[in-house]
């Protein structure tokens, strides 16, 4: 901790609610999964990195998002999702979970508008009410009435049946995930207790049926048992969380982007401490245990486990591919050109650097991926070119 910034006095109050509402459970309930302790150290209300109100993206955030490097990335990706909604019709909706800033969608909606490619409804799921209030007032004063009052905010995923686009980008890296490790052949689950000192360490459980389950069903689609000591990220809950956002979607595309790896990549015999990041003023680092509330505590993305979640959702993979081949294939370099036409150059320095933050693959290009999962839509629905680009035979 003592090479990252030091937090101020208010923060270090505020975690330390934290502290003692995750230790108050500890006490009372037992050693608590990290996967719990993950969720509550991101959502727990009020107190939550997630649902406080203390600044977390753009640069005097903790980290930066592809939305918030300007808006080439929303219109590009906006610009390939228009044929699905214009085959699905005027009656189509586009749902985003976790809206962020609401810079994605702000810059989106735009690109919808000038194409006359409007949703009938702009649905933002968002858990927390600081995001929430934040996205409202920017989109509020971006748009016109009979813009803004298409958006609409979402407690829960539509439960009612539906058509149209969801949209995902580093959502499923913050679902709470499972931390595993093998001893002598066994499944263990990584769990937070209190030691004597009442601070938070570690200590591994045998796992239960479901992350045992889960972890067995890995090794057998890699061909190979895990080494003992073997130490990583699993999430047996993603095919019902997936049902949950997907359910009632009867025909699209849900389009989800976030960092990660196809399984035999994720699961390397090198990879052996797992994927887990934290992120506290631009500094990433692996303890999740230090300033509850106050970091983002992240785990990279098993794309073989999405695509199974997502066909057990009635869903079937329309495409994978690494997030700097997706946008360009969806024209970025034509959205390039038309921000820059006539720009200064303060302005068209601006834009190179966002696209080379995009694409490049020592930045976003190729730690990013980009999965389209589509359910009853004709193949003219899909973004253009997505055939040429899709490496599904690698996951």
């Amino acid at each position: 901790m003592n090479t990252l910034p030091t937090p101020s006095d208010l923060e270090l109050a505020h975690s330390q609610g934290l502290i003692e509402l995750i230790r108050a459970e500890i006490l009372a309930q037992g050693p608590m999964p990290f996967s719990r302790f993950m969720e509550r150290c991101l959502y727990a209300p009020g107190l939550g990195y997630y649902s406080a109100g203390r600044t977390k993206f753009g640069a005097a955030g903790d980290f930066v998002t592809a939305p918030e490097l300007g808006s080439l990335f929303a219109q590009t990706i906006a610009d390939s999702l228009m044929p699905c909604l214009r085959q699905l019709g005027p009656e189509s909706d586009f749902v985003e979970l976790g809206g962020g800033s609401g810079a994605f969608a702000e810059a989106a909606m735009r690109a919808f508008s000038d194409a006359r490619t409007l949703p009938r409804s702009y649905r933002i799921l968002e858990p927390s009410a600081d995001l929430r209030d934040r996205q409202r007032e920017r989109l509020k004063n971006a748009f016109p009435d009979a813009l803004f009052n298409r958006f609409e905010w979402l407690d829960r995923p539509p439960e009612d049946s539906w058509r149209g686009v969801l949209f995902a980008n580093e959502v499923v890296d913050a679902l709470p995930t499972t931390r595993f490790c093998l001893r002598e052949g066994e499944v263990f689950e990584e769990h937070v207790v209190v030691s004597s000192r009442g601070e938070f360490e570690y200590q591994d459980r045998p796992a239960d049926a479901l992350t045992g389950a889960a972890v067995r069903h890995i090794e057998r689609d890699l061909g190979s048992p895990f080494a003992d000591g073997y130490r990583s990220e699993v999430l047996p809950q993603l095919p019902y969380w997936m049902q949950a956002v997907l359910g009632s979607l009867e025909a699209g595309l849900a389009l989800f982007i976030d960092y990660g790896y196809p399984r035999e990549f994720f699961y390397l015999p090198e990879r052996d401490e797992g994927s887990l990041v934290c992120h506290y003023r631009h500094r990433a680092h692996a303890d999740a245990l230090i300033l509850p509330g106050l970091q983002d505590i992240t785990a990279f993305v098993d794309f073989t486990a999405l695509a199974e979640a997502g066909n057990q959702a009635g869903f079937a993979v329309a495409g994978y591919a690494s997030q700097a081949r997706f946008l360009i294939a969806s024209g970025l370099a034509n959205r390039f050109e038309q921000s820059s036409a006539g720009a200064d150059e303060v302005g068209c320095y601006r834009l190179a650097q966002e696209i080379k933050r995009l694409t490049l693959p020592g930045e976003m290009g190729e730690k990013f991926n980009v999965m389209l999962l589509a359910r009853d839509l004709p193949e003219a629905g899909l973004p253009p070119g997505i055939a040429d680009i899709d490496q599904g035979f690698r996951l």
